[in-house]
């Protein structure tokens, strides 16, 4: 096994804020975007999250549940998760090649049979067999910075566009409202309008930042938004302040609101819907008094506020980069990969694996399945 860094596994050290968010209770396909999800359903079934968890177990590592159904290592020390691995690679005999960059790899194009030749910073091999798991663009301090793509690329494989998957999302700094929100988390409903139609639509926690938002529905939503504007579609983004309501369903309840309590200021009301920083904020950029009683609040301006909570404009204007990009869109086509081996349709003898495929799972622990599932599924036909 040959890696390009002096220190192994900086990906897993600095994941799930140093725990490792080693994988999640529930993974399907429905989970991932990229390539057809059929292949990546098959990929998956070559490694389960109970044999997972079981392997993980076996190696030292038991885990344990948190929110959302994220599993981590009862330790909380991403360490001991690479410890174990790179343990149990040297117990069944890898040789583990350590700040050996590879350079190129050339296919031999002998008629006996596929072969290789790999040169690196520390010199040449040969190998029947080359397993790329070179990573994306993501972390590119990590060493998972493009090259495998170039290798790929050279060897016939196809390169599906990449972009930043899992990033912090950049707004209009025109608008202050981010901000003045600074450190604020909640619930919200992003939507992507394109062609103003509902293209993508996602719900979870949102963190407002001085540089726009993050948190796991904003990071979600990242590789929607970059992949339309790849595409150069245009593309409106909203928010919903009241996950799951339609205008029609916030109406009734002012209007059930003002029934009961009529004296009640619309900020008291509305910091019941959202926290009470966000409800002062919304109040302030629509000109709407703190103080104005329910049974004062003209219907022009109840509907003008009902249609700020549920279709709120959020104005990107681009994201933080691969630098703090959790995971990379794009890739290697899925369609040029034998599912049941992992093996290259179009390279006798190259497998590749994880990061550097056109797959990207939503946070949680996704993308970690798809690296131990892709691997797995690799290794086991190796061998024959």
């Amino acid at each position: 096994m040959l890696d390009g860094a002096r220190h192994l596994g900086a990906k897993i050290l600095v994941s799930g804020g140093s725990r490792c968010n080693v994988t999640n209770t529930r993974v399907t396909d429905a989970d991932f975007w990229g390539g057809r999800r059929t292949v990546i359903r098959r990929v998956l079934r070559g490694l389960s999250v109970v044999q997972t968890v079981a392997f993980f177990r076996e190696i030292g590592v038991t885990l344990h549940e948190e929110e959302d159904g994220k599993l981590f290592p009862d330790s909380n020390r991403a360490r001991d998760v690479l410890n174990a691995l790179v343990g149990a690679a040297r117990d069944v005999g890898v040789t583990i090649v350590t700040g050996a960059r590879v350079r190129a790899v050339e296919a031999s194009g002998e008629q006996a049979g596929p072969g290789f030749h790999v040169s690196t910073t520390e010199g040449a091999l040969g190998a029947r067999r080359v397993v790329l798991a070179t990573g994306g663009r993501s972390l590119p301090k990590s060493g998972s910075d493009g090259a495998g793509f170039e290798i790929a690329r050279h060897l016939g494989h196809s390169i599906v566009p990449t972009t930043p998957a899992l990033v912090p999302l950049l707004l209009d700094q025109r608008d202050t409202l981010h901000r003045e929100l600074t450190g604020v988390a909640h619930d919200v409903e992003l939507t992507l309008w394109t062609q103003n139609a509902v293209d993508v639509r996602l719900r979870g926690s949102l963190l407002w930042t001085h540089f726009g938002i993050s948190g796991p529905v904003a990071l979600n939503m990242s590789r929607h938004w970059l992949r339309v504007k790849l595409e150069r579609r245009n593309a409106e983004l909203t928010l919903s302040f009241c996950p799951d309501w339609t205008f029609e369903d916030v109406e009734r309840w002012w209007v059930a609101r003002t029934r009961e309590r009529p004296q009640s200021s619309i900020s008291t009301a509305l910091s019941s819907l959202t926290p009470a920083s966000v409800a002062h904020a919304l109040l302030g950029r629509l000109g709407l008094r703190t103080e104005t009683t329910l049974a004062h609040l003209s219907r022009e301006d109840r509907r003008t506020l009902s249609h700020a909570l549920v279709k709120w404009p959020i104005h990107v204007t681009g994201d933080r980069g691969y630098n703090v990009a959790e995971a990379t869109a794009g890739g290697v086509s899925l369609d040029e990969i034998d599912p049941a081996t992992m093996r290259s349709r179009v390279c006798a003898g190259l497998s590749l694996v994880g990061e550097i495929l056109d797959v990207d799972g939503r946070i949680g622990g996704f993308n970690f399945q798809w690296a131990w599932s892709s691997a797995r599924v690799a290794a086991s036909a190796l061998g024959t």
